[in-house]
């Protein structure tokens, strides 16, 4: 009689875990590469001009860096192989055709975490204008979705940035990996090796009236780097120095990072007289209880590599920035 009373206590425990509620529910945790998209798509659509639509827009060349790379890598399948595993994916986009036109965001459906996208219409023109007129909105949310799990990543093994924190105020989440190549009251030379080259990171501040707003902001931005890429990151030639490549113009962004006005260059800087090269990104953000811009750029040096993840996890890293 005690067991038997024992056991369906126990069925009633298990009946109310699993059914209290959404948030309750026990689902697989997601997995896959970083900036790979599961798209789940008919194989007719897929080759036709559905497809080409979906991979002009989400395999659509990363802007500044100096060779084509995609946005994101695309992993099409069917619906008909769309279970088990394969709906574990971290990131989904789901085309369906003949249901009502439209976009639909979801969290969290198959694993956790989750972004789960479907772009539906009734034909294929009109699966196509979903695409389009969402793009912008559909990037977003899948690169919010990877910048999440870099950072999550990062933070499994963190350096120890007390030194950032005490001199120049801030915070950032930076991998074990790195190490300190320069480091002076106000400028912080951090780098990581990676297979024939490196990944870098500098920090330093300047003054708020460094930077103007409007368009001389990148031209403002580009003196700022030069300037002190010539004090502080010198190349192996006598006279070389990081500096910015002046044959491409650098796309410029407004954005908002730790809550405060930012702007976000991208280019190609170069080693002057050196004949080296590679992609940057510069985040100026404006801190304007300290009177500054505080400035955060990465960039790689890596011959032969393809350099979008290398970018991608030193935007992740300095989007974790936190100015005290």
């Amino acid at each position: 009689m005690i067991k038997k009373t024992t056991l369906v206590l126990i069925i009633t425990v298990l009946m109310f875990n699993c059914n209290s509620g959404p948030n309750k529910r026990i689902i697989p945790n997601s997995s896959g590469r970083i900036n790979t998209l599961s798209v789940i798509v008919d194989n007719d659509l897929w080759k036709g001009k559905v497809g080409e639509a979906m991979r002009s827009i989400l395999a659509a060349p990363v802007e500044g860096l100096s060779q084509d790379e995609p946005l994101f890598s695309m992993k099409q399948m069917p619906p008909q192989v769309f279970s088990g595993f394969t709906t574990e994916s971290r990131t989904i986009l789901k085309v369906e055709k003949g249901s009502e036109n439209g976009v639909s965001i979801k969290n969290d459906v198959f694993a956790r975490p989750q972004t789960y996208i479907v772009v539906s219409g009734k034909t294929n023109e009109d699966i196509i204008l979903e695409l389009k007129n969402n793009s912008v909105k559909i990037i977003d949310a899948f690169k919010k979705e990877e910048i999440k799990e870099k950072q999550r990543q990062i933070k499994l093994s963190l350096f120890d940035d007390k030194a950032l924190e005490q001199k120049l105020g801030f915070s950032i989440n930076l991998a074990s990996a790195y190490r300190t190549a320069k480091a002076t009251d106000d400028f912080f030379w951090l780098r990581k090796d990676v297979s024939t080259g490196t990944m870098d990171l500098m920090i330093y501040q300047v003054p708020l009236s460094s930077i103007r707003k409007g368009d001389s902001a990148v031209v403002d931005v580009v003196r700022v780097r030069d300037s002190v890429g010539k004090v502080h990151i010198e190349g192996g030639l006598e006279g070389s120095y990081l500096g910015t490549e002046p044959a491409y113009a650098p796309y410029i962004f407004e954005t908002i990072l730790d809550n405060k006005p930012t702007l976000e260059t991208k280019g190609l800087w170069d080693l002057k007289n050196a004949y080296m090269s590679g992609p940057f990104i510069n985040y100026a953000i404006e801190d304007k209880v300290n009177n500054r811009y505080l400035i955060v750029e990465g960039y790689v040096f890596g011959p032969s590599l393809e350099m979008r993840d290398y970018m991608f996890e030193l935007e992740s890293v300095i989007k974790s920035v936190k100015i005290k």
